[in-house]
């Protein structure tokens, strides 16, 4: 298996693990079902058997990730995203019989939930319909309750927070990037607005290419510590101080490039105008009065700033909440007891879309006729879907004619969506159409 290949990805963390080392040859991807953590008996014991071990330095490597990626916090540091003290909102229930639910798969082929699971490498799905569960099945020794690292979903969580700062008029988005962060001048963004870089059309010479060694998305891993540092290791031992070194490429505005480190500039920008880091912004804002069952986490560097780009980890039920959060227009509650947590002009905002003629420039062949705005994928279909999206299978895709949200969380075992998204796609237009 070609470990991690992918050029246009969506964050790292352990992910990127194996690619630091390309002399060792991986071997070939187990099925779904062999490479299963609990019945390989990954970390199980006191103390697990030396060959069952999983630890930072092997986190990344297949299948040790099936069982990383459900205890990111046990190996990489972190911050909480509290849920607050209320009690949590109850999901009501009404849950169907998908036993004889199948949809075409891009071979012809009928697939139903359990073989799209198993060909997905799938650990979570949970489905709501006009805000009930009507589908919720866990694989790999997930539970409702088990936080799952969900890589660049957090990019559009950051989003969704700069958004709203804008709909607030707290962030100007034709602004200069450093006119909020002056430590940017000469940099990348030094005369890049807030817009492009929330839209992706900054121009920034950085390659996210997991293959390369040299690219600048692994020094970033290692800037960050999301990846063991090698001990010749001379470059940033930090995240801002590795943005910092980022120099302009290309015309700002010209085309879409998706590049996590945009990401991080839109989460420091709204740490900088709030004076507060994204998991207290989030909590306040939204995690602690949405009713979340869990508390929530993201990693974070040696020196405190958080991954606002990729380390967000959080239950399906919470995400699958978020998600229809934003399908009502950033309300929460029942009739009597409506809260807006988010504008419906910053839920607008994204919802409009982006520019489709720039965003061909992105060479995202899996995503035909898409956008990207404000840290979300735009579809642009009959139904007004939007979603968030991070390798190795996250989602939450939110059909608003339809009125379903659907969060997939899985374990691939490549750092691309590229190949399997077009079968995730029609599941869950499958799912929708199943339910109207």
């Amino acid at each position: 298996m070609a470990l991690f290949r992918v050029r246009a990805g969506a964050g790292i963390l352990l992910a990127t693990v194996a690619v630091v080392s390309l002399a060792q040859t991986p071997p070939l991807p187990l099925s779904a079902t062999a490479s299963d953590p609990v019945k390989l008996e990954l970390m199980q014991g006191s103390p697990p058997p030396a060959d069952k071990q999983i630890t930072f330095q092997n986190g990344g490597q297949f299948p040790n990730l099936r069982w990383t990626l459900q205890h990111m916090r046990e190996l990489v540091p972190s911050r909480n995203v509290w849920r607050g003290a209320g009690g949590a909102a109850e999901l009501p229930r009404a849950e169907r019989d998908w036993s004889g639910f199948a949809f075409e798969d891009d071979r012809g082929q009928r697939v139903g939930i359990d073989a799209y699971a198993e060909r997905s490498y799938t650990d979570a799905i949970v489905v709501l319909h006009k805000g009930r569960v009507v589908l919720e099945r866990y694989w790999t020794g997930m539970t409702p309750n088990t936080p799952h690292a969900v890589f660049s979903v957090t990019k559009s969580l950051t989003g969704v927070l700069a958004s709203q700062l804008i709909a607030e008029g707290k962030l100007d988005p034709n602004a200069k990037v450093s006119s909020y962060l002056p430590e940017l001048a000469g940099t990348a963004w030094d005369d890049a607005t807030v817009q492009q870089t929330l839209d992706m059309t900054a121009g920034v010479k950085f390659r996210e290419d997991y293959a390369d060694p040299t690219s600048e998305v692994i020094q970033y891993a290692i800037s960050s510590g999301l990846v063991p540092m090698p001990p010749t290791w001379s470059g940033p031992r930090d995240t801002i101080t590795f943005l910092k070194t980022l120099k302009k490429e290309g015309e700002h505005g010209a085309g879409f490039a998706y590049k996590t480190v945009h990401s991080e500039i839109i989460g420091w920008l709204v740490h900088r105008v709030t004076g507060k880091p994204f998991s207290q912004n989030l909590s306040e804002r939204v995690w602690s009065k949405m009713g979340a069952e869990n508390d929530a986490s993201i990693n974070i560097d040696r020196l405190g700033f958080e991954s606002m780009g990729s380390g967000f980890n959080a239950t399906a039920r919470d995400l699958a909440r978020f998600g229809e959060m934003l399908r009502n227009d950033g309300q929460v509650g029942g009739v009597f007891s409506r809260q807006q947590l988010v504008s419906k002009a910053a839920v607008e905002m994204i919802r409009a879309g982006g520019d489709r003629e720039k965003f061909k420039a992105g060479n995202q062949a899996a995503r035909p006729g898409y956008s990207y705005r404000n840290q979300w994928w735009i579809l642009h279909n009959a139904d007004g879907a939007f979603e968030a999206s991070g390798i190795h299978g996250q989602y939450i895709h939110v059909n608003p004619k339809a009125e379903v949200v659907i969060v997939r969380l899985g374990s691939t075992p490549a750092a691309a969506n590229g190949p399997l998204h077009g079968l995730h796609m029609r599941a869950f237009q499958a799912i929708a159409d199943n339910l109207r």
